[in-house]
């Protein structure tokens, strides 16, 4: 892929305040692509600060705060970048949380809505506010966030898994619809990435060195291991590749049991 391969695109990343989205958003404004920044939290800075690294590398670039779990909130927010960038070509999808330890018989309502809401609502309402946009311009490439516990059962992520097993049907059934208007849908299913999300995970010497040892290329995955992968999907050297689901997880699978 040459430089500048995503030179005029636009591209819309939730979640992309830190961790995976906030790697997506820089590898592609790399690319040459201009990119809407996206998340529930500004306040503290560093949704703008996203923003303004990407302009550093000659990018477009827009902040808007909105919360994917409200359908207002994510047509005001699609509405807004469309009106500023002129268009929209790819759209990521990265907002997502999760209630770590808790079983799906301890699971509440109130976490099992909040895991849906985000994960699996936000995800679809993403998809529908951009992708009949995308309809219109008979283009379009949206990349859904699932994982590998959307693929198989782990421990300790209960409601977190079945969002991201149904985030792999939407993506499929998407890319079913959508393919005779020229919008590709796929999904990325990362393994466990150094983020904030899971520090519990990977901070503790202890647990990681026991996680690692699970891991057949004997580390764990940092943010840019899966942003290179989103931008091979946004770009044409996918261009035959819809309704799939890439993994990224060196090689790593869910435990069946907790490790001693």
């Amino acid at each position: 892929m040459k430089n500048n391969f995503l030179k005029g695109k636009v591209a819309i990343v939730t979640g992309s305040r830190r961790g995976i989205g906030r790697a997506i958003a820089l590898a592609l404004a790399q690319a040459g692509a201009d990119i809407a920044v996206c998340d529930s939290v500004r306040d503290d800075g560093h949704l703008d600060s996203v923003a303004a690294e990407i302009r550093k590398l000659g990018a477009r670039s827009l902040a808007i705060q909105a919360d994917v779990s409200l359908k207002p909130a994510v047509e005001k927010m699609v509405q807004l970048a469309l009106d500023r960038l002129g268009e929209i070509d790819i759209l990521v999808n990265c907002a997502g949380v999760w209630i770590p330890g808790e079983t799906l018989l301890d699971c509440s309502e109130k976490n099992w809505d909040k895991v849906m809401d985000t994960n699996l609502k936000g995800t679809l309402y993403c998809c529908q506010a951009a992708g009949k946009i995308m309809v219109q311009q008979k283009s379009g490439n949206i990349i859904n966030m699932s994982s590998r516990v959307g693929l198989d059962p782990g421990i300790g992520v209960g409601a977190y898994s079945i969002s991201k097993a149904a985030i792999i049907m939407l993506t499929r059934q998407l890319s079913l619809e959508l393919a005779k208007y020229n919008i590709r849908v796929n999904a990325l299913a990362p393994g466990i990435v150094q983020t904030d999300f899971n520090t519990g995970v990977w901070k503790d010497a202890v647990v990681r060195e026991r996680v690692m040892r699970g891991v057949p290329m004997g580390r764990l995955a940092v943010p840019e291991d899966v942003a290179d992968v989103a931008v091979f999907l946004a770009s044409d050297a996918s261009r035959y590749m819809t309704g799939e689901v890439v993994s990224i997880n060196g090689g790593w699978r869910p435990p069946v049991q907790p490790e001693l």
